[in-house]
């Protein structure tokens, strides 16, 4: 995640990093500015095609069109921040169960041998999940959670290892039948924010809808030059590329951010997140 300043407007403005879609879009704003030119060109000097009613209907079109993609973008970018933000606030409430569990634990005064248990397994439950995400396996440093299967589904595999470690505590006295109960909304919390990413992430905007959007798009700017090319003569030429510029941008941007659990300059700050939950449960633990 790009950590940035709102304020500075120059740096916005005269700066391209590497998140902008500029890098990705500008072959193809570069054959829209030919297409463009070509266009123009043999229409002003080749076929001397003269303003009539059909050149005036198609400028109606495409100001008919033009409020129907923009409404259409405005859904399709609203949709992908909804799983952007909601990403952020499952992971948000990692972090609070995490504190959370570590906290009743250290209040419990368990000896030392179980709190380097929990101190380990906890943030790691955040790594496992984070890596999970990413289509990643997260193994662990050491030895402490033996019961985790490479194979299978880690974050379940580290969340029923610290199950497990605290049914054994209460099987062995250690913890009576109310502390039991007072720690499982947090154990169960782990699984509840593991499927919600999942289905933030196994859900994409559906093909048919992306597909339609790209096409409207390419065949709305592909047209734009017939249409204004005896008001705006050869100025279709940068003119055209630049609406592409604009309209491709908030899809690819919505592309972007659908899913954020990823690597991309915009996804969430998942490494950052799961470093602060391991710092603070080890404040917490230690």
């Amino acid at each position: 995640m790009i950590n940035y300043n709102p304020k500075d407007w120059f740096n916005f403005i005269f700066h391209v990093h590497k998140a902008d879609t500029i890098r990705k879009l500008w072959p193809l704003m570069l054959s829209v500015a030919v297409f463009s030119g070509l266009v123009a060109y043999l229409e002003l000097y080749y076929f001397r095609v003269y303003i009539n009613d059909t050149v005036k209907n198609i400028s109606m079109m495409h100001s008919l069109l033009g409020f129907v993609i923009s409404m259409l973008l405005v859904f399709r970018t609203n949709t992908s921040y909804d799983r952007w933000w909601e990403g952020r606030r499952l992971l948000g409430q990692l972090t609070n169960v995490s504190r959370n569990l570590a906290i009743k634990l250290k209040a419990l005064r368990l000896d030392k041998k179980e709190l380097e248990f929990f101190n380990y397994a906890i943030p790691k439950y955040a790594f496992a999940l984070k890596e999970h995400l990413r289509e990643k396996q997260y193994f662990g440093k050491n030895s402490l959670l033996i019961e985790v299967d490479g194979g299978k589904h880690i974050p379940n595999q580290v969340a029923a290892s610290i199950n497990s470690r605290i049914i054994q505590l209460n099987l062995d006295g250690k913890l009576t039948g109310e502390q039991l109960l007072m720690l499982t909304p947090e154990i169960t919390a782990f699984t509840d924010i593991c499927g919600g990413c999942e289905r933030i992430k196994n859900t994409p905007i559906p093909f048919s809808y992306s597909a339609f959007i790209k096409k409207f798009i390419f065949i709305y700017v592909i047209t734009l030059p017939f249409g204004w090319v005896f008001s705006l003569g050869f100025f279709v030429v940068p003119i055209v590329p630049f609406i592409l510029y604009v309209l491709a941008s908030l899809e690819l941007i919505a592309e972007e951010i659908e899913s954020p659990f990823g690597l991309d300059a915009n996804d969430l700050p998942a490494d950052e997140i799961c470093a602060n939950i391991e710092k603070h449960v080890g404040e917490i633990l230690s």
